[in-house]
């Protein structure tokens, strides 16, 4: 189909793609903050310690941040439509496995099977809107897109909280069903196909094969403490960036990295999306086993965040866009770690407003200041025509950041064993929240000493921000440039 003929935004044809896509990411993006909220009920059920608990999330985001990169181009060869198609009919599947889980081990190894159909489903969603709307409207058909994105992050805590209290922790996964059905129903009578003519010629399947074994040994050996299995991953991280060096069709364009600024964009985005994975698994997990909240009240203790960064971002992006990303950049991940020193006050029996609320607040303006700068500064730091490929690159790194976070933090925190004993567990709160907070200062230091002003900043009209705020999903605030 050729760019004149693409429906508009305005038609019939528009808005049917419009939905297909913001249901099929809103899936993706529900479940991976329902999940959080689930997770002590997921721990009494299947009788499961803190790492069955690290491995429900970790299974997922494992196989999400090993392949989402592969299946943005699977998507470019095989064709947008059909990949996007494979990724919400797998994702559906998965989850009914999810939901009739009769041990922890089911469960986790359900949660990697989405991951890969989550792999093949996230970098679906905006790529057919690129590909199926007219060009003229790619801009609002984008923020529409980021806007619902949002609402759908903002409303997941409440309706997931509502969902556990009302029929369990396994409806959370049944919900995906009915809504996976429509997205494949418009999808297929709706969406035209679409393929990327100047895709490589091949597939970097060794390379994504690596990475994933580097991150699953990695993962491993940090939850279960096997200092071997740290070691080998990262020598297979060690092969991987020798595959990427030596391949012709890489995963990961060893020539994004000459640019010092989207470097030092990822490395700031590693710390601090590190810092991230750590506060929202155990943020939850504080709020039901030691403040005594239920799970709707712990879902709707964070949604301030979500509603202060759909206010904010755009505002901080524009600010960004005429006096410079390194100011936001270094400033807002030292207002989020000031936010977690203020949820150190939550203890048995916390109140809401006096031991909650400040430091979500201030852990909200913070994230709401750093994150559409960040990305921003990773957009500005290459050419336009590789603005993709860098987003998703900066997409992979926070989700790995999360992963590793998640594996690593409650044993560096003292939070091992049965989930039994919220005085023990309340004391590793503390020593874990310092940690992410050290690990937020340490991305503001990097920001102010590599930053500086990008060679071009991508405008306004060219650029999304979409807030959403669960620890296994994507990355705070995806920015993806239209051609």
């Amino acid at each position: 189909m050729s760019t004149e003929e693409l429906p508009r935004l305005g038609s019939a044809t528009g808005r049917w793609i419009l939905l297909a896509t913001i249901l099929g990411s809103s899936v993706a993006s529900l479940d991976a903050t329902v999940v959080n909220i689930a997770l002590p009920r997921i721990g009494e059920s299947l009788d499961t310690d803190v790492a069955g608990l690290q491995w429900t999330l970790n299974g997922y985001t494992l196989t999400l941040a090993s392949f989402i990169l592969l299946g943005g181009s699977l998507g470019d060869h095989l064709g947008r439509r059909k990949v996007f198609v494979w990724g919400v009919i797998g994702f559906a599947l998965a989850s009914v496995l999810c939901g009739v889980a009769v041990n922890i081990e089911m469960l986790v190894g359900a949660r990697i099977l989405q991951g890969v159909a989550g792999a093949l489903l996230t970098p679906g969603s905006l790529a057919l809107i690129s590909s199926s709307i007219d060009q003229r409207d790619q801009g609002a058909a984008i923020g529409l897109w980021s806007g619902f994105g949002g609402v759908a992050g903002a409303l997941g805590p409440f309706l997931g909280g509502w969902l556990i209290e009302l029929a369990g922790w396994q409806s959370i996964f049944f919900i995906n069903v009915p809504l996976a059905l429509v997205v494949v129903l418009v999808t297929l009578k709706q969406v035209p196909e679409s393929h990327d003519p100047n895709a490589a010629a091949r597939l970097d399947i060794p390379g994504a094969v690596v990475v994933a074994l580097a991150l699953g040994a990695l993962t491993f050996g940090l939850i279960d403490k096997m200092a071997l299995l740290v070691v080998a991953g990262l020598l297979l991280l060690a092969v991987f960036v020798v595959i990427e060096l030596r391949s012709d069709h890489p995963l990961v364009p060893p020539s994004l990295f000459a640019s010092r600024i989207f470097t030092a964009a990822n490395l700031v985005t590693f710390a601090v999306y590190a810092a991230l994975g750590g506060v929202f698994f155990l943020l939850i997990l504080q709020l039901q086993l030691v403040a005594g909240y239920s799970p709707l009240m712990s879902g709707m203790a964070t949604v301030p965040v979500t509603l202060i960064m759909l206010a904010l971002s755009a505002p901080a992006g524009r600010w960004a866009q005429v006096h410079g990303a390194r100011i936001p950049m270094t400033a807002g991940p030292l207002l989020a770690a000031a936010g977690l020193v203020l949820l150190l006050r939550i203890g048995p029996d916390a109140t809401y407003l006096t031991d909650v609320l400040p430091g979500v607040l201030v852990f909200g303006l913070g994230l709401s200041v750093l994150v559409a700068p960040l990305t921003g500064a990773v957009l500005g730091a290459v050419p336009s025509s590789e603005a993709g490929i860098a987003s998703g690159v900066n997409n992979a790194v926070a989700r790995t950041a999360q992963l590793l976070a998640v594996a690593a933090l409650p044993g560096l925190a003292g939070i091992t064993g049965s989930l039994g004993d919220p005085v023990e567990f309340d004391r590793g709160f503390g020593v874990a929240m310092w940690i992410c907070a050290g690990l937020l200062m340490t991305g503001s230091l990097l920001a102010a000493v590599l930053l500086r002003a990008p060679r071009h900043t991508p405008t306004l009209d060219n650029v999304d921000c979409m807030p959403q705020c669960g620890v296994a999903g994507p990355a705070l605030a995806p920015l993806h440039k239209t051609e």
